[in-house]
C-alpha cells in the first residue's frame, strides 16, 4: 500500500513537538487518501525514540548508523533517497526548521519530486496536492497547486496542526540497513549552539509573557519579568524591542522572530500586527492586555483585558504570589 512518510526530527535526545504534529496531519492524510502512515527514523542508538513513535504512526522505519547521530544533510538526504526510491510515498512531511530548509531542496532536486515549502496546509484534491502557504509577510494566504507525479516533498510551518489526541496505532518497528557506504565529508557536525548562561529558549516555553510597545522604555521591562518569573515562564516580545535593543533576538516572536505555541502567552502592550500573531496564534490560551479596545490583538486573543499593562502587573503578580503560598 502507498504510505505517507513523516520525517522525525529529534535533538540531543528529544523528539522535536513539529514530529507530532506532522504525523497528526499525516494521519488525516493517510486516512483522506486510503494511504499507511511512516514515521521516518534517523539516527544512532535512537530505538527508544521509535518505541514513542509507534503510538502515531502504522509503520516506523528505523535507520541507525553512527554517521546519522547528527543531523547532516548529506547523510540524511542519501537515506531517505534510498528510502523513498524504494517504498514510493505519495507524500513525505519534513518540518520547515533549519533540518527541513536545508534537506528538503536537494532532496527534491536529487529525485526530481516536485516541492512545497512553509506550508500551513495541504490537502488532495483527487490526484492532485494542493497547499496553503502565506506571501507578503503573511498578508496574503495563496492556494498553490503542484504538478502531478508520483511522489511530493512538503515542509510545513511549526506550531500549525495541533497534536490530535487518537487511539495508539501500535505500529510496526523495522529496521532498515542504513545504505551509507562511505564516510560523509564535504559536511561535518561540529558542536550544538546553545543559549547563552540565562538565556531562554522561547519555543520550548510552556508560560510565555509578550511585551510590545505599550512598555515604552527598557527601564520598564524588569517587573514584567519578574512576573514572567512568578508564573514560571519566559519573556517575549514583538519586533519593535529587540529594534530598539531592549531584548535580544532570541526573545522575538513573529514571522521575523520565532514561532511558538505555549500553554499560556499573555500580551502585555501588544498591538497585534500581523507579522506578530502569525508566530504566537497557536497558543493553547491567549490573554491580551491594550488600552486599545480596537487592538487587533484582542482579535486572536481568548480574554481580553482593555487596561493600561502598568496598571495589571503590579496587581498580578502580587496575587500569583499569594496563590502561590
Amino acid at each position: 500500500m502507498t504510505e505517507i512518510f513523516v520525517l522525525t526530527e529529534h535533538r540531543q535526545g528529544q523528539i522535536r513537538d513539529i514530529t507530532f504534529e506532522m504525523l497528526s496531519k499525516g494521519r488525516e492524510l493517510a486516512g483522506k487518501t486510503n494511504t499507511e502512515l511512516t514515521a521516518v527514523l534517523l539516527g544512532k542508538e535512537v530505538k527508544n525514540h521509535a518505541k514513542t513513535l509507534q503510538d502515531y504512526a502504522k509503520r516506523v522505519l528505523l535507520v541507525e548508523d553512527t554517521q546519522l547521530e547528527n543531523f547532516n544533510s548529506d547523510a540524511y538526504q542519501k537515506v531517505l533517497s534510498s528510502l523513498i526510491k524504494e517504498h514510493k510515498p505519495l507524500l513525505t512531511l519534513m518540518g520547515h526548521t533549519s533540518f527541513g530548509v536545508e534537506l528538503a531542496p536537494s532532496l527534491a532536486v536529487s529525485l526530481d519530486t516536485p516541492l512545497a515549502t512553509d506550508c500551513i496546509d495541504l490537502e488532495f484534491e483527487g490526484e492532485t496536492l494542493t497547499v496553503i502557504r502565506q506571501m507578503y509577510g503573511g498578508k496574503v494566504n495563496v492556494k498553490a497547486v503542484l504538478r502531478k507525479a508520483e511522489s511530493y516533498i512538503v515542509t510545513v510551518r511549526q506550531a500549525t496542526f495541533p497534536v490530535e489526541k487518537e487511539a495508539p496505532m501500535n505500529g510496526e518497528i523495522v529496521e532498515v540497513p542504513s545504505p551509507l557506504s562511505e564516510e560523509i565529508a564535504k559536511k561535518r557536525f561540529v558542536k550544538y549552539v546553545l543559549p547563552p548562561p540565562g538565556g531562554v529558549d522561547i519555543t520550548a516555553a510552556e508560560v510565555l509573557i509578550g511585551i510590545g510597545r505599550g512598555i515604552k522604555d527598557g527601564s520598564n521591562i524588569p517587573p514584567v519579568e519578574e512576573l514572567a518569573k512568578t508564573l514560571g515562564g519566559a519573556l517575549a516580545c514583538s519586533r519593535p524591542i529587540v529594534d530598539k535593543g531592549w531584548l535580544p533576538n532570541g526573545c522575538q516572536v513573529g514571522s521575523s522572530g520565532k514561532t511558538v505555541k505555549p500553554k499560556f502567552y499573555l500580551a502585555l502592550g501588544i498591538s497585534g500586527a500581523f507579522q506578530h500573531v502569525l508566530g504566537m496564534k497557536s497558543s493553547d490560551v491567549i490573554i491580551a492586555v491594550n488600552k486599545d479596545p480596537k487592538a487587533p490583538i484582542f482579535g486572536v486573543a481568548d480574554y481580553a483585558v482593555v487596561e493600561d499593562l502598568f496598571k495589571i502587573v503590579p496587581p498580578l503578580k502580587s496575587k500569583i504570589e499569594e496563590l502561590k503560598r
